[in-house]
């Protein structure tokens, strides 16, 4: 029986205005290289979308939007009722054209120039540039250790922690104590938390042993009072990347206060004129959510079967890096230091000048001897990428300079 989708055949995305595929010489200086980059999937939307979006061009009039209508906000309950039995409060909606836009707003809201925002690291690229580029001090605290976020959560002018759930890169998938242990601490000492949980749909259970806990199972009402730990929040996150459509703009979030809620709403629809949504984006958030489920299953099994491929390669041929898949997301996050990968850049010499690749390094994370390698792709390409990084790997640990 033949699949009921297709994710081995390629799809050419030359010559589309692709950052992956057109734009890959703004950040490695060399066009015509295999991207394996910025986090979006090689793979068509799910046919439902598609055919939701193509139902609405056919109406043809594409005037002024307003997401605050039911079909939106129904779909979005739906959504997080069956697939993460957690009941919302579609009240505390809100919309944005981005994730990153949201957080931007946020940051505004809660905290002053000079203030401290808490992230874990290494750190998404878009954390770090959102937060100092705002004029805010980052501090970082390693994944995992509670100890160093509870120390730099206590410090006097530390007003918010961006939570990643689950995280970029390392597809760290956060544990309901976690979470509550968090929430309970941020309270405590007054910490506002941010939690961008974009990546939350791609979580593998078979990797993680426990599915993803949205952020307001355990936040409280937002207003200091209720729920778990109560304190100041907001969850924000969009379908456009589990279901692969971000060139079509559009984020959504929960805001747990009802007057940081208003807040965020005055400054999208007076400061930053953004009162109207992008119609499309609209459109495909209904349908991915909607009718979308079967498809999200059987993308997210497809690259469960990459990453279970690079485990193997690197395990015949790198097995000194003990690599095993990210419990969430479609990126590998790879320590190549075990393997005697000390200098970044004669890597990303050999990757491109040689292997004609591109391949995240990990500094750009703030984590040197690291790659980020994006497996949302068919699987033939998937099999140049890995072969090609075990050639640069080789390259660079048998010869000082990769030649």
């Amino acid at each position: 029986m033949a699949a009921l989708y297709d994710f081995d055949t390629a799809v050419d995305r030359r010559g589309t205005w692709c950052v992956q595929w057109d734009g890959v010489a703004d950040r490695f200086g060399v066009d015509g290289l295999l991207p394996f980059t910025i986090s979006d999937m090689d793979f068509t939307t799910a046919p439902e979308v598609l055919a939701a979006l193509r139902d609405r061009l056919d109406h043809g009039v594409f005037g002024y939007t307003t997401w605050k209508q039911d079909d939106f906000r129904s779909a979005v309950a739906h959504w997080y009722a069956t697939r993460y039995g957690t009941e919302i409060d579609p009240g505390q909606l809100v919309y944005g054209p981005s994730v990153l836009n949201q957080l931007s707003q946020l940051l505004q809201m809660w905290t002053g120039e000079g203030d401290g925002v808490v992230v874990h690291t290494p750190t998404y690229d878009g954390f770090r540039k959102a937060i100092t580029g705002l004029g805010r001090e980052l501090r970082g605290v390693p994944v995992g250790d509670e100890e160093a976020l509870a120390r730099e959560l206590a410090r006097a002018d530390a007003k918010v922690l961006v939570l990643c759930s689950p995280h970029n890169p390392t597809g760290r998938v956060w544990t309901a104590a976690e979470l509550t242990r968090t929430a309970e601490l941020a309270a405590r000492h007054g910490v506002a938390v941010i939690s961008d949980e974009i990546h939350a749909d791609f979580v593998h259970e078979e990797y993680a042993g426990s599915a993803h806990v949205p952020w307001t199972r355990v936040a409280g009402d937002g207003g200091g009072g209720g729920g778990a730990a109560g304190g100041r929040w907001a969850l924000i996150t969009s379908a456009s990347k589990a279901f692969n459509f971000p060139a079509l703009t559009g984020s959504y979030g929960l805001i747990g206060d009802p007057a940081d809620r208003a807040e965020y709403l005055r400054r999208m629809e007076t400061g930053e004129g953004l009162a109207s949504p992008a119609v499309l984006s609209l459109t495909a958030h209904i349908a991915a959510y909607r009718e979308g489920a079967a498809w999200l299953d059987a993308v997210r099994a497809y690259v469960a079967g990459n990453l279970a491929y690079v485990a193997e390669r690197l395990s015949a041929d790198l097995p000194e890096l003990g690599w095993e898949p990210p419990q969430a997301g479609y990126l590998a996050w790879i320590d190549l230091r075990p393997a005697g990968v000390v200098d970044d850049e004669a890597l990303q010499r050999v990757l491109v000048e040689r292997e004609r690749v591109a391949v995240m390094g990990g500094a750009v994370y703030g984590a040197p001897g690291f790659v980020r390698l994006n497996v949302g792709c068919p699987r033939g390409k998937v099999e140049r990428g890995v072969e090609a990084l075990v050639r640069a790997v080789r390259a660079v640990t048998s010869s000082p300079s990769g030649v």
